[in-house]
């Protein structure tokens, strides 16, 4: 059997129904790893929304501290912090150990950062799962930050030594994401049309779930130091929003904005994901201690899953990292109520859905990241806490989150709320 023939058998049976799934999953068992809390801040627009001056590490101490005061956990308790992000120095190893502190966890709470790119935020949530799982720790938390605003730009990416630009593959791992994106588009004859009207119903749908206060319960409101741009006056601000959802958006609107790196390109600011800040934050451990505890089980972290593809089809990270989830989880796609999948770019999040035969009404039901943005490394821990206030309030079960991930990766994990 060929490789293609291989992954078309293992896709199709991941689509099919499973025996006793969905129904094993929703077990529960004093050592799974659940989440008590999970909350982020709002997310607004790069450069020009209400965190446009908030360094990461105030945004984060922010979620930090929220998470404390909304969990009524014990900040001694917490053993270990995991946080994704992309564009700091050094990591932001050193600030976010710092933004710990100030938050109010002891020094006894130990801080790491991480990258890896757009899944950054979900590998911190995973870390701490599986430290939890081995015993490592007992209590933890997983968080993303990413100030855009302040730290993006083409310092982000180191240039490429002789070495790494005498292969083909490494080499393409430095191509901008819009350009490969642009070329996955037309090679796999995703239209701008297409394009254009998931975008517009990603809008659509974050702007009725703003409007009927659907994302109240994951935002935390930030007061933040905020300088109007037209007066250099420095004020104080409540950020309680997302402010990048843009009532009123339609594939009719959005077919009119110019291409953005092909004149005769299908992909545009208005179909991609927004450049934004913004943090999240999600609490995890054992059954057996949040019982104990006496704290509130909101939801289980059951597995995940990455995986790598060719670094110019970035996009399809998603296609081949969910059913790898699946399988992990003895489930197929049909087990599954909601996915949250990250809307990098229209073209690519449509393409994964489409080959995965994931039905429209499920996939980001509150919107994505082209509607209200994709801070990068809190995006991750961000749609922990979309989706599990989004199962609970409807009475679904089953999640997955995912997302494709710069240089040619996937990643997912599988969540159940309770």
């Amino acid at each position: 059997m060929s490789g293609a023939q291989q992954r078309l058998s293992q896709v199709s049976g991941h689509l099919s129904p499973s025996k006793g799934g969905r129904s094993a999953l929703l077990e529960k068992h004093p050592d799974d790893i659940v989440v008590t809390c999970a909350l982020r801040t709002a997310h607004t627009k790069g450069g020009k929304g209400g965190f446009k001056d908030t360094p990461a590490s105030d945004m984060l101490a922010g979620a930090f501290r929220a998470l404390i005061n909304r969990s009524k956990i014990d900040p001694a308790l917490v053993e270990d912090i995991s946080v994704g992000s992309v564009l700091p120095p050094g990591g932001g190893a050193t600030e976010f150990r710092a933004a710990a502190l100030v938050a109010g966890f002891p020094e006894t709470a130990a801080v790491k950062s991480l990258n890896r790119q757009c899944s950054s935020g979900l590998q911190a949530c995973v870390d701490i799962a599986n430290a939890i799982k081995t015993g490592m720790i007992d209590v933890g938390v997983g968080a993303g930050v990413e100030s855009m605003s302040l730290q993006y730009g083409p310092g982000a990416v180191t240039e490429f030594s002789e070495l790494l630009e005498s292969h083909p593959e490494s080499k393409n791992c430095k191509v901008p994401m819009g350009m490969l994106s642009e070329k996955m588009a037309k090679d796999r004859n995703i239209s701008r049309t297409s394009q254009d009207a998931f975008a517009a119903a990603s809008f659509q749908k974050a702007a009725k779930a703003q409007e009927a206060g659907l994302f109240n319960q994951e935002i935390v409101p930030l007061d933040v130091k905020w300088e109007d741009p037209k007066t250099g006056e420095t004020k104080t601000i409540t950020v309680a929003k997302d402010d990048g959802i843009r009532p009123g958006v339609t594939a009719e609107s959005l077919s009119k904005v110019r291409p953005a790196f092909a004149k005769d390109g299908s992909i545009h600011g208005g179909n991609a994901s927004q450049i934004s800040d913004g943090a999240a934050a999600v609490l995890l451990m054992k059954r057996s201690t949040a019982e104990k505890l006496g704290q509130q089980i909101i939801g289980k972290y059951v597995a995940a899953s990455v995986a790598g593809v060719p670094p110019l089809l970035m996009g399809i990270g998603p296609w081949k990292a969910i059913p790898k989830v699946f399988e992990k989880a003895g489930i197929s796609q049909q087990d599954v109520d909601i996915f949250e999948i990250n809307e990098a770019f229209a073209s690519q999040c449509l393409w994964c859905a489409n080959e995965l035969k994931i039905p429209e009404e499920k996939i980001n039901p509150k919107g994505g990241a082209i509607a209200f943005g994709h801070p990068l490394g809190a995006t991750g821990a961000r749609q922990v806490s979309t989706l599990l206030t989004e199962l609970r309030r409807r009475g679904d079960k089953v999640g997955v989150t995912s997302m494709c991930v710069g240089t040619g990766m996937g990643m997912a994990a599988l969540w159940v709320a309770e």
